[in-house]
């Protein structure tokens, strides 16, 4: 996880590309940065946008200008005191989730169900967030107390973005996923329309490159076409869950990865919305 000695070696070695996988270095922007500093082509999104959605909080900001729907929220924050009179001022009602701002993996993450949990609740989170990730920012969401979590798979090539269908990673133990299915049992054709185009839409409003995850929660059914939906989070990398996507759809992701890196554009390598297709589950 040394970014500098990685970077230093593959220059040394000759490496023309360096993929990072899906670990902690694929969502570093410095150590983006350092590839491109050496004359390597990072395999994966630009610096500036891992930084951008590295920040939750930011990432929302971006997702409202591109007209998807997201939980009321407020900034990061580090006091205790002052997220509390946030939630005075807004009126925002219990249960409420803080999350992480610049985290993710359930860290630094927590339920309050009632005001007087709040203040200690907001400061070991904080805690946990800083000792996790180096930041201790924590902000505020309203809490879904039934809702089930949609990821979508992007690909994007600085001009245009499509998506590969979603996965349902509703099925999860600590804050972690432990089973994915794709594509989502049940889910109303509309709605998968909508959440989907959706993810598309947030990677072109970006200027989106390479492989990403728009993620979602869905209130009610996911038979209900008219089902809410809501932005959570664009993870600017390949996911290890990645695998069941391609093997409903045929397309081989990493390849992909690195043939976009590489500069060819989504038509040239035969990738088009409306050819896009899913046979069968995984």
């Amino acid at each position: 996880l040394d970014a500098e000695t990685i970077a230093e070696l593959a220059s040394k070695e000759g490496c023309q590309a360096v993929h990072p996988g899906y670990g902690f270095l694929a969502e570093n922007e410095h150590f983006a940065a350092l590839c491109e500093q050496k004359g390597m082509v990072f395999v994966g999104p630009k610096p500036g946008t891992i930084a951008l959605f590295g920040d939750k909080t930011k990432a929302k900001e971006c997702a409202v200008k591109a007209g998807l729907p997201v939980l009321e929220s407020s900034p990061g924050l580090t006091s205790a005191e002052e997220a509390k009179s946030f939630v005075d001022k807004h009126g925002l009602a219990f249960p409420l989730l803080l999350k992480a701002s610049f985290g993710g993996g359930g860290r630094g993450q927590a339920v309050v169900e009632k005001p007087a949990d709040f203040l200690e609740a907001f400061s070991k989170c904080s805690k946990e967030a800083e000792m996790s990730f180096g930041r201790p920012e924590v902000f505020i969401e309203r809490f879904l107390a039934k809702a089930r979590h949609i990821e979508v798979q992007v690909l994007g090539d600085g001009e245009r973005c499509v998506h590969v269908f979603e996965r349902d990673c509703s099925v999860q133990l600590r804050k972690q996923k432990v089973v994915e299915i794709a594509p989502s049992r049940g889910m109303a054709p509309a709605l998968r329309e909508k959440i989907c185009g959706a993810a598309a839409r947030m990677g072109e409003s970006v200027g989106y490159t390479n492989a990403g995850t728009v993620e979602f929660l869905v209130e009610g059914e996911l038979s209900d076409p008219q089902a809410h939906f809501y932005f959570l989070e664009l993870n600017p990398r390949i996911q290890v869950e990645h695998t069941i996507t391609e093997e409903i759809t045929g397309l081989d992701l990493v390849q992909a990865q690195f043939r976009l890196a590489g500069g060819q554009k989504l038509r040239d390598l035969g990738i088009e919305q409306g050819k896009l297709a899913v046979k069968g589950f995984a």
